[in-house]
């Protein structure tokens, strides 16, 4: 092999001068071959794990759609197209949407032509019927032939969800068994439902929300959810967490944030939303255990903060309260008033206003 190296080499060198240069070239060959557990894109190597005991391989990082749809910031569609497609070519592959978001149009106008991209979706359908339109819808509206994850989109849903609809989850299952979707998961906010999850055979797949200090957590507080995430590992589910930076609470203590949910070892993924390149750069730099640029950090937390407001009549129908998935808001002498400390900032309580009085500002 030395000789043939020797021959590239055409410019005259001394001896040890090419000797260098054959250790360099030969380096970079095993680096570019070694690495067998990590994806090579552009510049950055993300670390991919597989979902429990499930033949599902996933990039750490989950890119979370929420932010960019009509719920949040409503961002054009080739700025989103562009920003998912930045993301897959950095080694991202894993995706969380929901029917509720509308975010589908991103997601099929980017991946249109991708094999290689693992999708999660949710519906709140409460019957077999309303679950079985929630799938096809999926199928089309992603243009997929099947989903990798369909959940029980269930925030504040209580321990009985297993049974409350039962129908919704036994429709999952049997298209599950259809091979039109793969897996079958629950998103949820309560601990005593991440608990039940992890007894249920029918459930691949556990999404619960789980953050530095424990907010948006239902019926118990951290210490409570980390058990119960233990208990659904230890029964071979997939796990990832939401709501890492607690709806934005935490960007100004992003970095802490993000440590500390993606080192939790029972977690396979995480998800975060984001709408910028800034943002997006960011996490690559997070999860490729890259030291973060201070400006590149001053960029990202750069953005306009925004929140919950109550605008003109309430008819006082409590649907806001209601679907609340904090428990952020309840009901004053005339109209809602919500806890901005509290408020995860997701936008479920938008579409549920008859009035359309509830506005991001």
């Amino acid at each position: 092999m030395l000789p043939a190296l020797f021959l590239t080499i055409k410019t005259p060198l001394n001896y040890n001068k090419r000797i260098h240069i054959i250790q360099h070239i030969l380096t970079q060959k095993i680096c570019e071959t070694g690495k067998e557990n990590q994806t090579k894109r552009d510049d950055f190597t993300v670390k991919m794990n597989l979902m429990g005991k499930l033949d599902i391989r996933i990039s750490q990082l989950c890119f979370g759609t929420l932010p960019m749809g009509p719920l949040q910031a409503g961002i054009p569609m080739n700025e989103g197209v562009a920003l998912l497609r930045k993301a897959f070519e950095n080694g991202v592959n894993f995706y969380d949407t929901a029917e509720l978001y509308g975010t589908y149009s991103y997601l099929k106008e980017a991946f249109a032509k991708e094999n290689d991209v693992v999708i999660a979706t949710k519906s709140t359908a409460e019957t077999y019927a309303d679950m079985e339109k929630s799938i096809f819808d999926a199928l089309e509206g992603l243009g997929r032939e099947t989903i990798d994850i369909f959940h029980l989109h269930a925030a504040r849903a209580k321990r009985e969800v297993f049974i409350e609809r039962e129908g919704a989850l036994q429709c999952l299952v049997d298209y599950r068994d259809k091979g039109l979707i793969r897996t079958v998961g629950i998103s949820t906010h309560a601990v005593d439902v991440v608990e039940e999850a992890a007894t249920y055979e029918d459930i691949d797949i556990v999404f619960p929300i789980v953050n530095l200090d424990g907010l948006g957590i239902l019926r118990g507080n951290l210490q409570d959810m980390l058990k119960a995430v233990q208990t659904v590992h230890q029964a071979g589910k997939g796990l990832y967490a939401m709501k890492a930076l607690g709806g934005g609470h935490y960007l100004e203590r992003l970095l802490d944030a993000i440590e500390f949910t993606r080192n939790l070892r029972e977690m396979d993924a995480v998800s975060v939303g984001m709408v910028r390149k800034e943002e997006l750069d960011v996490h690559l730099h997070l999860f490729n255990d890259r030291s973060v640029p201070q400006g590149l950090i001053e960029k990202c937390l750069a953005r306009e903060k925004k929140k919950v407001v109550v605008l003109g009549y309430c008819r006082q129908c409590y649907r806001c309260v209601e679907t609340c998935p904090s428990g952020a808001i309840h009901m004053g002498e005339k109209k809602p008033e919500v806890d901005q400390e509290t408020c995860l900032r997701c936008g479920y309580c938008l579409p549920g206003c008859p009035e359309f009085n509830l506005r991001f500002a």
